[in-house]
């Protein structure tokens, strides 16, 4: 074929093709127009109800911080029938507008155009977090906070004719709803832990953050509510009633469990009605001896302290059953009465269960109240009562102000939604600690906050723990701070290191003489405000110690162990002013987890720090966030 017939040929084949493609082009451009307009309407449609979603969800946010308050708030000097009858109704009527906003946000983020944009890989990523946490708040105020507010809400009504005490049956009843709050809430948590966590927009991986820390305080807190409305029936008397020995620990001389046990009582609960029968101080309890055997372990660790027979140190060891299987054996020696339970607190817990009460006087006239009740329990008392006779008559009159009020406002149901739900913080962060002489209880109670327990398991664990060994009262000036981190990590272990900062910021003068006097009469020369601790940490099950150095010089410590923790003690001479830095370095079985902290309940709180754990090759579960006890 000649050239320039095979050109001509060619060049009409180009041009038919042009043809096409620009016929095709034309027929093509409204559809690239109307995917266009689809994708932009669709954007302004995710941008303007996500605006409305985000709106309302901060009016949930709004109507849950008025909840907050409502039941925080102080009482009303008058308490009566319609004032919490109104009460409640506005305390229901905000939980249903927080529902209805929460519910259209929910919807305002359903449907194609949301579906479509969360499944897009990479921009996708805030739309599904948007999407899920709309879905959270929703089920948290249409399923679980209703149950919530029933529940409280029933609980706190007057019982009229019986007295107007705790109805121990609505309580039983409402613990299925509980259970199954306390399972929406662990569902929810784990959905919005599987949001997307990092995405382009940092804004939206905020509030998904935000939302899962208050799921992580929320789960366990229903799980402890759910709890208590299987338990506390039985053990408020409603099957019969229950007798229990109570302790008030003094905190201001450090132990185990908090502080030195002081005044005493003991306290009545049948059918929700309660009942303070005996007050008593420490000095009636130095006679009794108690028949008890907590077992080989605690006798190696507590035996040459005399811990089971002396009174003063009964609760050395941090497990609070130890301490209460004592004081019940205690108490049975010297009274013949066998006790249902035992419970303990100090000021601190006192203090916010006051808040919720209201104030008190006690026989001298002296107001007890929820701004005054540590200093005055811990510090003032020594400096105003001298005599040791006076001042022990003066804390038992406190004690006995405190308990009588917070009884009578258990009556009042103006004042009871406030008590109840400062009850429920003070039992749930183990201020107030409880134990149970019936098996079945004291199982449940040993896996919560309340039951005071030193975990028996092989997780990762950090506890600081201080006994004050020279008979003073200067704990209340004490500071502590913990640093944990860790090193290398191979198959034989992980290496951790523990930084402990004990610091006695008491005054060196003005002091009473009893709060600075030394029991323990040291060998060496001491000064007013010096203070001695017997310091004690409690590591990893499996744990070993390599080093151990105070200020900087090598330290030999005591080694034990109890329900499989090593512990290794220190004496430590602290005196007034003055630091001492106690550094442990441990090898520890291989892990990923950060340990739970134990936290010992001092009138100063343990500075704790937590660095997060290097990748280790004993546990691919991932590093969990700081817990403690």
């Amino acid at each position: 074929m000649p050239w320039t017939t095979r050109k001509l040929r060619d060049s009409a084949v180009v041009s038919h093709v042009t043809g096409l493609v620009r016929r095709n082009h034309r027929r093509t451009r409204p559809l690239m127009w109307a995917t266009a307009a689809t994708l932009l309407a669709g954007s302004c449609w995710l941008v303007v109800t996500g605006l409305y979603a985000r709106s309302e969800l901060l009016a949930a946010q709004g109507d849950l911080e008025t909840l907050r308050n409502t039941a925080s708030a102080p009482p009303p000097s008058v308490s009566t029938t319609g004032d919490a009858t109104g009460r409640r109704a506005r305390t229901e009527a905000v939980a249903r507008s927080a529902a209805a906003h929460a519910d259209r946000a929910h919807r305002l983020t359903t449907g194609p155009a949301w579906s479509m944009a969360a499944s897009l890989p990479v921009v996708g990523g805030p739309v599904e977090t948007v999407r899920g946490t709309a879905k959270a708040v929703d089920r948290l105020t249409g399923d679980v906070l209703p149950a919530i507010v029933r529940t409280a809400g029933n609980l706190a009504d007057d019982a009229g004719s019986d007295g107007g005490h705790l109805d121990l049956s609505e309580l039983r009843r409402a613990a299925p709803a509980l259970e199954n709050v306390s399972r929406q809430v662990a569902v929810t948590r784990e959905e919005a832990r599987k949001l997307p966590s990092r995405t382009w927009l940092p804004a939206v991986d905020r509030v998904r953050d935000q939302l899962v820390i208050r799921l992580d305080r929320m789960a366990p807190a229903v799980e402890n509510a759910a709890t208590g409305a299987r338990l506390l029936p039985a053990m408020l008397g409603a099957d019969g009633p229950r007798r229990y020995f109570v302790v008030f620990q003094n905190p201001a001389e450090s132990r185990g469990t908090g502080g030195m046990p002081g005044a005493h009582a003991t306290l009545t609960a049948d059918r929700g009605k309660f009942a303070l029968t005996r007050f008593g101080n420490d000095t009636e309890m130095l006679d009794p001896r108690p028949k008890v055997d907590l077992g080989a372990e605690f006798a190696a660790m507590y035996a040459g302290y005399d811990a089971v027979d002396t009174w003063p140190n009964s609760n050395m060891s941090p497990h609070f059953p130890y301490a209460a299987r004592i004081w019940s054996a205690t108490w049975l020696d010297k009274s013949r009465e066998r006790v249902d339970g035992v419970l303990s607190l100090d000021p601190g817990a006192l203090a916010r269960l006051l808040a919720a009460s209201g104030p008190t006087r006690t026989t001298s006239g002296t107001v007890v109240a929820a701004d005054n009740v540590v200093d005055l329990s811990e510090r003032t008392n020594y400096m105003t009562h001298p005599d040791p006779h006076e001042r022990k008559a003066f804390l038992l009159d406190v004690a006995r102000a405190a308990a009588g009020q917070l009884l009578t406002a258990a009556e009042d149901p103006e004042r009871r939604p406030a008590l109840l739900l400062g009850l429920y913080e003070v039992l749930s962060n183990g201020q107030i600690t409880a134990w149970s002489a019936h098996p079945d209880e004291q199982r449940e109670l040993e896996s919560r906050p309340v039951g005071g327990s030193l975990p028996q398991s092989p997780e990762p664990y950090a506890g600081l723990v201080v006994n004050n060994a020279a008979g003073t009262k200067l704990d209340y000036y004490l500071d502590r701070t913990l640093d944990w981190h860790t090193g290398r990590c191979t198959a034989i272990g992980r290496e951790v290191t523990v930084k402990a900062v004990l610091t006695n910021r008491a005054p060196s003068k003005g002091l009473p003489t009893y709060v600075t006097d030394r029991l323990d009469k040291p060998p060496y020369a001491t000064h007013r405000g010096d203070n001695r601790l017997l310091v004690s940490y409690y590591a990893t099950a499996g744990a070993n110690l390599i080093k151990a150095t105070v200020d900087g010089r090598t330290a030999l410590m005591s080694p034990g162990i109890e329900r499989g923790h090593p512990v290794y003690t220190l004496d430590v001479e602290l005196p007034a002013g003055s630091s001492r830095t106690v550094m442990l370095h441990l090898l520890e079985p291989p892990s990923d987890r950060a340990p739970t902290v134990l936290n010992q309940r001092l009138p100063r709180p343990l500075q704790a720090t937590v660095h997060p754990p290097s990748e280790c090759h004993g546990d691919s579960s991932g590093p969990d966030r700081r817990r403690s006890r």
